[in-house]
């Protein structure tokens, strides 16, 4: 969907879900109208692609399913050595902005640890889970 910017490289991929569905709501128009369900990742999708088109490192990505499908919209944070991040919950235009705030946030944290303070209100409510990168190791073993 979106490029990082030629500036830099890749630092952050925003994962979104495109095959999440929720009932339609009475009189919505959105999508195809013919469908029974609305699937918000796709607008969602091109509407934060939107919003971060100008930022370097940060890339758009949908994909088919997130595996959160109750949790609809759902994205994740994800970028090389650091801990990823799934957000469910997101709610199309109303929070694309908080959304495109914590991707950049995220991009810009050395672990892609946020601290609660930073997290956007859609992302403090949405986090669904938080995975330690593939090379993590704790600095004790498990009791």
């Amino acid at each position: 969907m979106t490029a990082p910017a030629e500036a830099g490289p890749l630092q952050a991929s925003v994962f979104v879900c495109v095959s999440c569905r929720r009932p339609r709501a009475e009189g919505e128009t959105a999508g195809d109208p013919a469908m029974p369900h609305v699937e918000p990742g796709r607008s969602f999708a091109t509407a934060l692609a939107g919003a971060l088109a100008e930022e370097p490192g940060i890339a758009v990505v949908p994909v088919e399913c997130l595996a959160v499908c109750r949790r609809a919209c759902t994205v994740a944070f994800v970028a090389p050595e650091k801990w990823t991040y799934i957000v469910g919950d997101v709610e199309g235009e109303a929070h694309v902005a908080e959304i495109a705030t914590a991707a950049r946030a995220y991009a810009a944290s050395e672990t892609g640890i946020l601290r609660w303070a930073d997290r956007p209100p859609a992302f403090k409510k949405g986090v669904v889970a938080r995975v330690p990168p593939t090379a993590f190791r704790p600095e004790r073993a498990p009791t």
